[in-house]
């Protein structure tokens, strides 16, 4: 039986459709689409923005595209939009894959942080992360290379300022509520296996519930840091490729 295509969901920045020739290469299917207020969504009006809304989205981008089951990859922010997808179709999804996927208030400290600024604060915030790439990527431990610097330039573009806001407003107010943890905890209790990924250098700081590690279908921790698939896309892809169902 043909194994389930994974599907990308990236976090509060960027995207994660440059890994798509990778897994291309690798012989695994996989897709990306933009979500609300990214990529070629940019101009969604950020009312419209938050994480049931993405969950909303996909679903109705996955019947557009009659495909009917995947495997979801939630990277940070796309963590906590993979496990919403989950509890509202758990028929749709083959297997969770939550890389650093937020848990909680503690895993999106920095989300709360870009929630509490005033409009002008975050387009300066992201005005000066687009002037100085190698800046931010050092933030996560990440050498300026030709290569990696046209990567994090395409990442910054992929949103506004206001989308940065209207989802960390969200993702404050979804994993604030206890109902959130509860959510999860019910999607790791089901029958869809749950994977979760780390960087070496991040495990530590991620805050994964101790039911969820003695739940989870597997745990690995993959050389680099929160961003480990910039660092490392062939590697993270490969990995990848046993949790696919």
């Amino acid at each position: 039986m043909p194994r389930s295509p994974i599907l990308l969901i990236h976090g509060l920045i960027g995207s994660l459709r440059d890994l798509l020739p990778v897994f291309a290469r690798q012989g695994i299917q996989a897709f990306a689409p933009d979500l609300l207020g990214y990529g070629t969504l940019q101009d969604t009006a950020p009312s419209l923005i938050h994480l049931d809304g993405q969950v909303a989205h996909l679903a109705c981008w996955l019947k557009e595209n009659n495909i009917e089951r995947v495997n979801l990859l939630g990277h940070s922010v796309g963590g906590a939009v993979a496990m919403r997808f989950a509890r509202a179709y758990p028929e749709r999804v083959a297997s969770v894959i939550s890389v650093e996927g937020n848990f909680t208030l503690s895993d999106a400290f920095w989300s709360a942080g870009v929630a509490r600024m005033a409009p002008v604060e975050a387009e300066a915030m992201l005005r000066d992360f687009r002037g100085a790439p190698g800046a931010w990527l050092a933030r996560s431990g990440i050498d300026a290379t030709p290569a990696n610097l046209e990567m994090a330039a395409r990442l910054l573009a992929n949103q506004p300022a206001s989308t940065l806001q209207a989802t960390a407003c969200s993702v404050v107010d979804v994993t604030g509520a206890p109902s959130f943890l509860e959510g999860v905890q019910a999607v790791f209790g089901g029958a869809i296996p749950v994977h979760l990924v780390a960087g070496e250098r991040s495990f530590s700081g991620w805050n994964v519930p101790a039911w969820a590690l003695e739940s989870a279908a597997s745990i690995t921790r993959l050389p680099g840091g929160h961003l480990m698939m910039v660092e490392d896309p062939e590697g993270f892809v490969s990995a990848m490729a046993g949790m696919q169902r």
